[in-house]
């Protein structure tokens, strides 16, 4: 466990900030939770009994003083297309693993394109997307992979019982499409595709009982990055229930309601990863509750393999890559039921 090590969280105080701080307490680690807003800061460290220290992106002298003496950093300050940046900067100035719970397909694409190399060479473990959407679904596929080398193609597609969006989550989807403007994005044949047509309506069958669903293709998420970052899968694509969607996209949804204990929600999802080869399909599934509180166990128990090492490489690097995918997994329950399936077809 934690071992008394301090681990500071950047946006500790956002919604799903407060998750990822009581799960590293609970583990036995010593959150120290940074931000720039210094009276919620007060409040959450009086809450945990632990220090606060204030932070902002455009002061890198205050992160590096809110990283000093930490073992890792955790940014779940959205939006990302902000924040990933200078977070990382401030941990490869301290030597540090930075992981984040970033979601924003574009800040996703910007760690690895500019911080692989600088990453790689400085022996550095930066671990993005490390949540919900993006890690969950990265070690889904990369757990049906099994013994596969390549596939054709990844389909990830999720089941949520409805999606009560965040603030942050609103506020990070909003960046996106700005840097998007009219755009989609979609990865097909090894590349990233802009596409100004409307994603396609189709019904996806999942496991029982949520059964057959209408889902919206093309629904791109943080895994169609990750994954084509370490498997050899030419197409990646993520699908989303049609309801949850459009749940995400109306104005007057509100945000997530604690229902119990630890303010998790009763929102409920199921995450459905298929790989194929030729007419071969494996799959591997993952059901739980509250989409943003169970971020929380993804990204302590990689902070937790990370910091005693049992890690394979280092660099920029997805869940999938940088973990045992099957063993994580199995690592989740209680809070994940998975099941990692057969190969069937």
């Amino acid at each position: 466990m934690g071992s008394g090590q301090p681990v500071a969280v950047f946006g500790a105080y956002g919604h799903t900030g407060r998750f990822v701080v009581a799960e590293l307490a609970a583990r036995g680690f010593v959150p120290v939770v940074s931000g720039r807003n210094a009276r919620a800061l007060a409040e959450l460290a009086g809450e945990h009994g632990v220090e606060a220290r204030v932070a902002s992106v455009d002061d890198a002298d205050s992160l590096g003083r809110a990283l000093a003496g930490t073992a890792a950093v955790i940014n779940c300050a959205g939006p990302f297309a902000t924040t990933t940046g200078p977070v990382i900067e401030a941990a490869l100035g301290a030597r540090i693993p930075y992981l984040d719970v970033a979601a924003e397909l574009e800040a996703n694409l910007d760690t690895f394109a500019h911080y692989r190399d600088r990453a790689r060479e400085a022996g550095a473990v930066i671990v993005p997307a490390m949540a919900f959407f993006g890690g969950l679904g990265d070690l889904l596929a990369t757990a049906a992979m099994g013994d596969w080398t390549a596939a054709d193609e990844a389909r990830i597609a999720y089941a949520l019982s409805s999606w009560h969006p965040t603030v942050g989550t609103r506020l990070s989807g909003a960046v996106s499409r700005e840097r998007r403007g009219n755009a989609r994005l979609r990865y097909r044949g090894g590349q990233w595709e802009r596409r100004t047509d409307e994603a396609p309506a189709l019904r996806w069958t999942f496991p029982e009982p949520v059964g057959v669903q209408e889902v919206i293709g093309e629904f791109t998420m943080a895994d169609v990055v990750t994954v084509p970052q370490h498997l050899s899968i030419p197409d990646v694509t993520t699908y989303m229930t049609a309801a949850a969607v459009r749940d995400v996209a109306a104005a007057r949804t509100p945000a997530p309601t604690a229902t119990g204990p630890g303010g998790r929600s009763d929102q409920t999802f199921l995450v459905d990863a298929v790989v194929r080869r030729g007419g071969t399909e494996r799959r591997a599934t993952a059901r739980g509750r509250d989409i943003y509180a169970v971020t929380a166990p993804l990204v302590a128990e990689a902070l937790e393999r990370v910091l005693t090492g049992r890690t394979r490489t280092t660099g920029v690097t997805p869940a999938g890559e940088v973990f045992d995918a099957p063993d994580f997994l199995r690592a989740l329950a209680p809070h994940i039921e998975v099941d990692l399936g057969v190969p069937n077809g």
